[in-house]
């Protein structure tokens, strides 16, 4: 496994391998599903239970795809789910804390599910079975749990903004404002980043991806 792998995984457009975007395909798919469901499960249980819900629990990753999200996937390397509705007022106790702990849990499953994947990996290679996908799948869900904890909108580390500007009335309408722009902003950064060869905040973001995915395959 070449030191390109385990930072962000970026399709190369100008050379690009089917079987690599089809295994991508799958590690994105599975990221962005875990996701969802780990935000969905935790704020269900913390007592935000929506009876008949059709935004959780129900494993189906079309339901939880963001059209932008999924492309920022492919602009970025890592991407978002459509974003969960949480009502907090559902919580008995300590509302703003267990909506930052639901938010949060979405990037804490993905670290789950790249452990997972990564234990799978571990038991191929020492059979001498090379594998590929589940190493994907290790690098592209540990790459959006960290990058999930940019505070920008749709992203879940956006909810310690979100409990910050819910104070008041004016605070709600920028949190309203920044959550229709958010996705554009983002999309619209790493794109110039790409394009330009200019890290910005992946210069942060990257070293430790490239440390957490080294770490989880042994390699």
């Amino acid at each position: 496994m070449d030191g390109e792998f385990y930072l962000p995984y970026l399709i190369n457009y100008s050379q690009p391998v089917v079987e690599d975007i089809a295994i991508f395909c799958v590690a994105m798919l599975t990221a962005i599903v875990v996701s969802a469901e780990g935000q969905g499960f935790v704020a269900t249980f913390l007592g935000d239970s929506v009876p008949g819900a059709k935004d959780r629990l129900h494993f189906n990753v079309f339901l939880h795809m963001s059209l932008l999200g999924t492309l920022c996937f492919f602009v970025a390397g890592f991407g978002w789910a459509k974003q969960l509705k949480i009502n907090s007022n559902n919580f008995k106790s300590s509302p703003r804390s267990f909506l930052l702990i639901s938010r949060i849990s979405g990037p804490l499953a993905n670290l789950l599910m790249a452990n997972i994947a990564a234990s799978l990996s571990w038991v191929l290679t020492r059979y001498g079975v090379e594998d590929k996908v589940f190493s994907t799948i290790v690098v592209v869900n540990i790459t959006m749990a960290i990058y999930s904890l940019i505070p920008i909108p749709p992203l879940p580390g956006s909810a310690v903004l979100e409990l910050f500007l819910a104070k008041n009335n004016e605070g709600r309408k920028i949190w309203t404002g920044l959550c229709q722009v958010g996705p554009y902003i983002l999309i619209g950064l790493f794109l110039l980043f790409r394009l330009t060869g200019y890290e910005g905040v992946s210069s942060v973001m990257n070293p430790i991806v490239q440390w957490l995915t080294v770490f989880a395959l042994d390699i």
